[in-house]
């Protein structure tokens, strides 16, 4: 079969990916959310995750001001809100309101979670590292908790939770069981 040159989008090939919600908040503590599908752990003891942002992403401005931030897992119910969250930017918008989502308050960080994602995992900034056009950010794991009736053993059931994959551009996907 025919391959086709895809260097300049080469992380294409490595979609779908699960798209989250990051929250992080400004100095006076007003929240803004963003979606995102470049997150991956990197460690688990301790526990460290790695979330890639654009150099242009304001939240990415407020994570190295505060250096805290929460991950939202949404399912496909929060589909407009995830497709707000990556059109518009919280420089010129408060999307929270846009988004039609409910914050709450966290469990160890400042950042608020989305009380309508099915997981939450609360970050401290361990540190940065500016790569290309974005700035990925290494965060230690303070808190992670989820849905229980979503889980088996510690895992999504995805045939319950229809957890949102980010395909490209604006394409989304529910993750299902095989």
């Amino acid at each position: 079969m025919p391959k086709v040159e895809l260097r300049e989008g080469f992380y294409t090939l490595l979609h779908p990916r699960p798209v989250v919600l990051i929250v992080a908040t400004d100095p006076e503590g007003k929240a803004n959310a963003m979606a995102c599908a470049w997150i991956t752990p990197v460690s688990e003891e301790p526990p460290i995750l790695a979330a890639c942002l654009s150099e242009e992403s304001y939240t990415r401005e407020l994570i190295l001001k505060t250096r805290e931030f929460t991950v939202n897992i949404p399912t496909a119910q929060l589909l407009e809100a995830v497709r707000v969250a990556g059109a518009k930017s919280g420089r010129k918008v408060d999307k929270i309101p846009l988004m039609r989502v409910t914050l709450s308050p966290s469990k160890a960080v400042k950042p608020p979670i989305i009380a309508e994602c099915v997981g939450h995992i609360e970050c401290k900034m361990r540190e940065s590292v500016v790569m290309g056009e974005c700035t990925v950010f290494f965060a230690d794991v303070v808190a992670a908790y989820a849905d229980k009736e979503l889980l088996a053993r510690g895992l999504w059931r995805l045939d319950r939770a229809e957890v949102l994959l980010h395909v490209g551009g604006n394409r989304f996907a529910k993750a299902q069981p095989l």
